[in-house]
């Protein structure tokens, strides 16, 4: 916890930033070990070069945040006390305002904003987003660790689904049976709504499970992850259920031999955005490139989406330690699609693939 303090400190004297306002659940985790839903509470941490960490949060989550390891100030506020008044008091007993202060753009609302910017009215307020992704960009051996265990934990939730599949069992039956088996294995919960998704559904890429019934000559799609240990996984599957089309297979294959591409391009000193044009390439060429309408995946580590976005114009280059997903796929209305998804771990000797539920075409009896 200190160390990614004091990273994150060096990080702002080189981008000459006073001050930092953390309120997003992820980074509060990041920096403090305490992992917490504080709901429509106020939940923080001042990070300055010139003042001692301070955390911000319910008074009666201040016990379960120093058994987390939190050993710095901490400003305990009741539902009847405005935490944005304390927080005031606190800088100016210290005699410490800050002349600049980040907050994250992308997390904070409005409402928020204009309180900090009320306590703070001499103080410039600066964008830090791209700050504290970069923090959070390169994953230690621990949160390799962690990540690796989440993998393994999808890899059994797709493997319960497909043993779930049977003709006129709901999409909904077979989510509740995936959730229920890895709850039983002691996760925290799934890291975003579990998909399973049939027949001309699948070529919905966020499409919506319900109680539509397995049927013969479906293709399943499943989408899922897990939260384990504060860090999440995602992947992706596709099978077809006791038959399968000419048009289905090649549209599999093309998937399966795209996402290889994504795979085998992923260098250290490779740019992002050729990660996802290696799949987008192959696809174009097999004649479905209008059917892959999205990016090729997206970073992963304590939120499901993460810095990078994996996009074709994004030129940062893959650096060890990084840990990204490729998930290319080919939707055509009122056929059906599919999607194959893997997390990736960048090492000096290349991707580990963290993933390793099958991928060879399965059609499901």
């Amino acid at each position: 916890m200190t160390n990614r303090i004091d990273t994150l400190l060096t990080e702002m004297k080189s981008s000459n930033l006073d001050s930092l306002l953390v309120t997003s659940k992820a980074n509060v985790y990041y920096l403090s070990n305490y992992l917490t839903d504080p709901h429509e509470r106020v939940i923080a941490i001042y990070i300055s070069a010139n003042h001692d960490p301070i955390l911000i949060l319910p008074n009666m989550e201040k016990e379960d945040a120093i058994a987390a390891g939190w050993s710095y100030e901490i400003i305990g506020y009741h539902d009847h006390e405005d935490p944005w008044e304390l927080f005031k008091a606190t800088l100016n007993k210290s005699n410490k305002i800050p002349q600049s202060i980040g907050i994250e753009y992308d997390q904070i609302t409005m409402d928020r904003y204009n309180a900090v910017t009320s306590i703070l009215p001499k103080t410039t307020v600066i964008d830090a987003k791209e700050t504290l992704a970069n923090l959070r960009v390169i994953k230690s051996k621990k949160e390799y660790t962690i990540l690796k265990q989440a993998a393994d934990l999808a890899d059994f939730g797709i493997e319960t689904g497909i043993n779930a599949i049977k003709e006129g069992a709901r999409e909904i039956d077979i989510i509740a049976t995936i959730e229920y088996e890895l709850k039983k294995k002691g996760i925290q919960g799934m890291s975003f709504a579990t998909m399973a998704l049939s027949g001309a559904k699948t070529a919905s890429p966020h499409g919506n499970p319900g109680t539509k019934e397995i049927e013969k000559g479906d293709m399943v799609l499943f989408d899922l992850g897990v939260v384990y240990n504060g860090y999440c996984s995602d992947i992706t599957r596709t099978v077809a259920y006791k038959s399968i089309t000419e048009e289905q297979k090649k549209i599999y294959h093309t998937v399966l031999e795209a996402e290889q591409k994504s795979i085998d391009i992923s260098k250290i000193g490779t740019a992002v955005g050729q990660v996802d044009l290696a799949a987008r390439n192959h696809i174009e060429s097999a004649g479905y490139g209008e059917y892959f309408t999205h990016r090729i995946g997206h970073g992963i580590g304590i939120e499901t989406h993460e810095y990078p976005s994996m996009h074709s114009k994004n030129e940062l280059s893959l650096k060890e330690g990084m840990c990204y997903t490729v998930e290319p796929g080919i939707y055509v209305p009122n056929t059906g699609g599919v999607r194959i998804e893997d997390m990736l771990y960048m090492t000096d000797k290349g991707p580990e693939i963290l993933t390793n539920s099958p991928k060879e075409l399965r059609i499901i009896e």
